[in-house]
């Protein structure tokens, strides 16, 4: 058995790059393609969007956007926005904190949405339009290979994907190459407060779930740094327990403890001026 190391663990019976992308799409299709939302404020499940979203913020915003949201924290609530920025959230989804951005931006302002989904994309540009959103832009792409020109962002957001992307070092590369210098990077995002169980290493649900894909917490700050990030630090965490998993991981596969095992960690980081 080889111990190769692919971003910190053993990458013995870890999927190839091309199962985690097209995991990945296929879960993000089935949550574009539905029409009830997961947010709520019900405890035992990981989006909870009623919970980590004001009320003021959800009516705010298209109800179209909430139903397509699969995030797992709330990016706006560090992300510092002003008017007349330019945010880019990368893994957008279905536009909830697009929206969200726009209205804090202003007419003055530009929020783009970065997918790699068809099908997100789709719905989040009909919503735009439909609403009135002139300020936003969603384009198409990986968030490995973002679609814009270098130095041109304040701020770079994101919810609950870069977790996903089997080349995280590559995505904080490139959230540093489009912001602009001074430019802060805000992301809410799933960590692993221990090693993972070695059954869910595999498991390609549990991987579009948001959690086999998940580093460390201090891997995850480390690989920040090396994109040259500074000031990188966690401002807010939250565990969740073996029962909000339990909507994630199909019961037949936990055969370890999955309490303390996960957290949803809010992280700021500055692009040096």
């Amino acid at each position: 058995m080889t111990k190769d190391k692919v971003e910190g663990r053993c990458s013995c019976g870890a999927p190839s790059e091309d199962d985690v992308r097209k995991a990945v799409r296929e879960r993000y299709t089935r949550v574009a393609l539905r029409d009830s939302s997961c947010c709520g404020s019900d405890s035992e499940n990981m989006c909870r969007c009623g919970s980590i979203y004001s009320s003021a913020d959800l009516v705010s915003i298209p109800s179209e956007a909430q139903v397509a949201s699969a995030g797992c924290g709330n990016p706006m609530a560090i992300a510092g926005l002003k008017p007349g920025m330019t945010v880019v959230d990368l893994g957008s989804g279905g536009g909830i904190d697009v929206f969200l951005a726009a209205k804090r931006v202003g007419s003055d302002g530009k929020v783009y949405g970065i997918d790699a989904t068809p099908e997100m994309i789709f719905r989040a540009r009909k919503t735009a339009e439909e609403n009135g959103f002139d300020n936003v832009e969603f384009r198409l792409g990986e968030i490995e290979h973002i679609p814009l020109e270098p130095n041109i962002v304040d701020v770079v957001i994101s919810n609950c994907v870069i977790n996903l992307s089997p080349d995280k070092d590559k995505v904080f590369g490139e959230a540093f190459r489009i912001l602009r210098p001074g430019g802060r990077l805000a992301v809410s995002d799933i960590v692993l407060l221990r090693e993972l169980p070695e059954e869910l290493l595999g498991d390609m649900s549990a991987w579009s779930a948001c959690v086999s894909g998940a580093l460390l917490e201090e891997e995850y700050l480390a690989s920040m740094s090396r994109a040259g990030f500074v000031e990188v630090q966690v401002v807010g965490k939250d565990v969740f327990s073996e029962e909000q998993l339990g909507g994630y991981i199909s019961r037949d596969e936990k055969k370890s403890d999955l309490s303390s095992l996960v957290a949803s960690a809010k992280v700021v980081a500055i692009k040096p001026s």
